[in-house]
């Protein structure tokens, strides 16, 4: 579920695609997505082992440990683009404002939280040209844990 006011549109960030665009203001801290409608977890090998494994793999993202969840439909909070340097801050399914965000800004988060540890993204970060490889769940959860105190703290 999204919460502000937003609009689906051509991505600012090269070869992205589509992105998910603010139509109104977030302050720092607040949340701007939250998980919803959620019927199921996988884990990694699952999903890798799934007949439609590369369609699966692009549309899979990571919640907790090797628990991920698969969205081939893609419902809008797909859009959300990477980011090395994101406005969203992803903690457990929820992407919280990293900053203040402008209406009219791209939503961006840093993929190597949604991604299985190790795992590379099929493309690189358009930005910096490097690969997108997921973190370890504990060095995922101890980053954003950590990010979202001192969100909460300012």
């Amino acid at each position: 579920m999204i919460l502000p006011r937003y609009r689906i549109a051509d991505s600012s960030i090269p070869g992205a695609g589509r992105g998910l665009f603010l139509e109104e203001a977030v302050a720092p801290g607040r949340i701007v997505v939250a998980p919803d409608n959620i019927p199921a977890t996988q884990r990694w090998e699952s999903i890798r082992a799934r007949p439609d494994a590369a369609a699966a793999m692009a549309a899979a993202v990571r919640w907790f440990e090797d628990q991920c969840t698969v969205s081939l439909d893609w419902p809008d909070e797909c859009y959300v683009n990477h980011s090395f340097s994101p406005n969203g801050l992803w903690h457990l399914g929820f992407i919280f404002a990293a900053r203040p965000l402008r209406a009219g800004e791209e939503l961006t988060v840093d993929y190597r939280h949604l991604l299985p540890e190790g795992e590379q993204e099929a493309f690189r970060d358009a930005a910096s040209g490097e690969a997108i490889v997921g973190f370890s769940w504990a060095e995922s959860l101890a980053r954003s844990t950590r990010e979202l105190a001192a969100l909460q703290a300012a």
